[in-house]
């Protein structure tokens, strides 16, 4: 079950990742990861109204408050350093180094957490991780310019710092841990749509797009959460890392954008990974 929540939040982070991105080729990334925060925002409060989940424990040891927020600004934080190094345009060096943001859970749950992995399952996370970077489009020929580089590692750290503690606030209720990721973040967002409210108007037509793209970041998070408590953290946060393979074939789908050589070795490494994982 864990590994199947898993997959799937990839799944839709991927998704979401991918129309994101189209969006960002037409308005400022900012302007429309403002109106991801508010519709995920949205999202989580309509759950947890619908589901009575606030009953959970907020405060004190095991709460989800003070993990959400950390969750919130440092996701937040990976956000801003991922969009930053994007717009250099080295993609091919920002987006596999941001994807690598899974080994700093890995290892926490590892060494912290004392999680134990049986070798078959060791190889397995490794073919994963390496599978998420290398779909990415790794791309080293021309050199590694300094400031994507940082940028990109920031990311990393940002991501890698958010997922610990999702994963620790989920230990009291995923869907609070989320719905305060959002809330902590709605302010920014809600301040970046009101200083471009003159000059950034959607059209009718991408409000679905920008809605869908609020939901389905608010469910991978969600979904992610929910994993961590029903397995194996370490498995769970591997396997949620893997949406850069979901962006890339929905590029080469719906884009018919051609893959790489060593994007089609990424997916096949992560395929064989998944599949280790699952099968031991």
């Amino acid at each position: 079950m864990a590994s199947l929540l898993a997959l799937l939040s990839s799944a839709l982070w991927g998704t979401a990742d991918f129309f994101g991105g189209k969006l960002s080729k037409k308005y400022p990334a900012f302007v429309v990861l403002g109106a991801q925060q508010f519709f995920g925002f949205l999202t989580g409060v309509i759950l947890v109204v619908a589901t009575g989940a606030w009953s959970a424990q907020a405060l004190g040891s095991g709460g989800y408050l003070i993990p959400g927020i950390i969750a919130g600004f440092t996701g937040y934080g990976g956000l801003v350093c991922l969009y930053a190094g994007l717009s250099t345009g080295r993609m091919g060096v920002v987006s596999p180094i941001s994807a690598l943001a899974a080994v700093i859970p890995l290892g926490y749950a590892l060494i912290y957490k004392g999680d134990q992995l049986s070798l078959l399952i060791s190889l397995g996370v490794v073919l994963a991780i390496l599978g998420g970077f290398l779909a990415s489009g790794p791309e080293v020929s021309q050199g590694v310019p300094l400031k994507p580089l940082l940028l990109a590692i920031g990311a990393a750290l940002f991501f890698g710092t958010c997922l610990i503690f999702m994963a620790i606030g989920s230990e009291s209720s995923a869907l609070m841990t989320m719905t305060t990721m959002r809330t902590s973040t709605l302010l920014i967002g809600l301040f970046v749509l009101y200083k471009y409210r003159g000059s950034i108007r959607f059209t009718r037509a991408e409000l679905p797009v920008l809605i869908f793209i609020g939901v389905a970041d608010f469910a991978a998070n969600l979904l992610l959460g929910v994993a961590t408590t029903k397995g194996l953290v370490s498995l769970a946060m591997v396997l949620g890392s893997l949406y850069p393979i979901a962006t890339a074939l929905l590029a080469y789908l719906l884009l018919h954008e051609r893959l790489h050589k060593v994007q089609y070795v990424g997916i096949a490494s992560a395929v064989l990974g998944v599949a280790l994982i699952s099968a031991f």
